[in-house]
């Protein structure tokens, strides 16, 4: 195991490096938690990190480069989640080096599981109007408030947490952003059912729940700064074009995966040829919906092959988006301005027009879905289709992605506001004191 003092700078192609070290290190036999181990102590786990946060300070775009190869090889990618996404690169770039150690370690070994505990139910789309109070005694602050759309809630061993500290200053004045325990007993859990009639999202009370005050990241009343980082990686992560999710194994100490075998995670299509031809290193899948179109026989209607054609438009424009943002860095040029909310958009976008397409050549079979495991072997009789289910989730499932990580209304006023310069609407936000604002109920 590589000890992160001990760590050297990459210098070469990073996807060489990560395939010599695979190499050497990648065991199917051990347990998901040893691997993880020597994934995230070696710096690959999330090599976009710093040196001296169990990273290898490599660009955005060299980072997916490292995942994909790590893929291809055949071994067991870093852990999923939003502790990689979010906060470990938050508490980096905020955190003190006791708090990187304490924090980012255990996410980029798999051991802890977080999540967002940032919406509220009067405040989503104004997130700076949360009402979670978090109130000092001693060394600790007591929590009391609730939280919504909580993702991964049900799983998590650390929540991310922005609670108000001081009503009496203006309300992005007085927040501070938390790093807190889910597993104690003020903090109650509660899944919501989605139109998919999966669980992705929950509410969360606290009821006198606590929070360490070595765990306040970014300073105490500082706390908005800290959330718009976490903002930004969530917008970049989850915009078309991204980087896309962890391995098939979920982290931390709930979900149970630690304890099985790493190997059992992953496919045995493994790479070895040094000049792989096609066929070996995986060909490329067919576009889903052009495939649904030939089995409709819609494939030749001029209206679908233009839906089909702008699917394909706004897919790539996102990932030249992807390589412009790459460039900009390399060149060592500052993010491109507004370009994670474009990408945001553009997801949305995308979502919803595989939504139209798909439910559109299905026809009436679109309005059949399986909520359950059962639901869907029968639905598959039925029809004689099993692969009606896929469209039909990706359909119901496009309602969410244009709200949650920030409405696609909230997108638009950044750039509107930060990038294009427009004057906001007149409001007392930054001079009013947040107990003496109008509240909604």
């Amino acid at each position: 195991m590589t000890d992160l003092a001990d760590r050297s700078p990459s210098t070469g192609d990073p996807v060489d490096e990560v395939n010599a070290w695979l190499e050497e290190n990648w065991d199917p036999d051990l347990t998901v938690a040893e691997w993880w181990d020597r994934l995230g102590n070696s710096g690959w786990a999330h090599p976009s990190l710093p040196e001296n946060a169990y990273g290898k300070g490599l660009s955005r775009g060299d980072a997916v480069r490292v995942q994909q190869a790590i893929a291809e090889f055949g071994a067991l990618g870093a852990p999923g989640g939003l502790g990689l996404l979010l906060a470990a690169p938050t508490i980096t770039t905020h955190g003190t080096p006791e708090q990187i150690e304490r924090y980012v370690k255990p996410i980029v070994t798999g051991q802890q599981a977080w999540c967002q505990l940032f919406s509220e139910p009067g405040a989503g789309s104004d997130l700076a109007g949360l009402n979670a109070r978090a109130v000092q005694d001693g060394e600790e602050w007591i929590v009391n408030g609730q939280k919504v759309w909580t993702s991964g809630g049900q799983i998590a061993d650390m929540g991310m947490l922005i609670a108000r500290t001081n009503p009496e200053v203006p309300k992005h004045q007085g927040i501070t952003y938390f790093a807190i325990d889910m597993h104690q007993p003020g903090i109650e859990i509660r899944p919501l059912r989605e139109l998919t009639g999966r669980a992705m999202f929950n509410e969360v009370f606290m009821t006198d729940a606590r929070a360490e005050d070595a765990a306040v990241i970014g300073g105490l009343h500082n706390g908005w700064a800290v959330a718009n980082t976490t903002l930004m990686f969530e917008r970049a992560g989850l915009g078309a074009g991204g980087s896309g999710g962890g391995s098939m194994a979920s982290p931390g100490t709930v979900a149970g995966d630690l304890d099985k075998r790493a190997g059992d995670f992953v496919g045995s299509n493994r790479r070895r040829s040094a000049d792989p031809t096609p066929e070996s290193s995986g060909s490329r899948r067919g576009n889903p919906y052009v495939e649904l179109a030939r089995s409709k026989g819609k494939d030749t209607d001029p209206l679908v092959r233009q839906q089909l054609a702008k699917l394909h438009t706004l897919t790539e424009i996102a990932k030249y988006h992807s390589l412009r943002s790459k460039a900009a860095r390399a060149a060592g040029q500052p993010d491109i301005p507004g370009l994670p909310n474009i990408a945001k958009l553009s997801m949305s976008d995308i979502l919803r027009l595989q939504r139209d397409l798909g439910l559109g050549l299905l026809g009436p079979m679109g309005t059949l879905h399986a909520y359950t495991a059962e639901q869907g072997k029968k639905l598959a009789e039925a029809t004689g289709d099993p692969y009606t289910g896929i469209f039909t989730e990706g359909a119901l499932f496009a309602q969410g992605p244009p709200i949650y990580g920030g409405t696609d209304q909230i997108q638009r006023n950044i750039i509107g506001e930060r990038v294009l310069g427009l004057p906001k609407e007149p409001n007392q936000d930054k001079v009013l004191p947040f107990k003496d604002l109008p509240k909604n109920g």
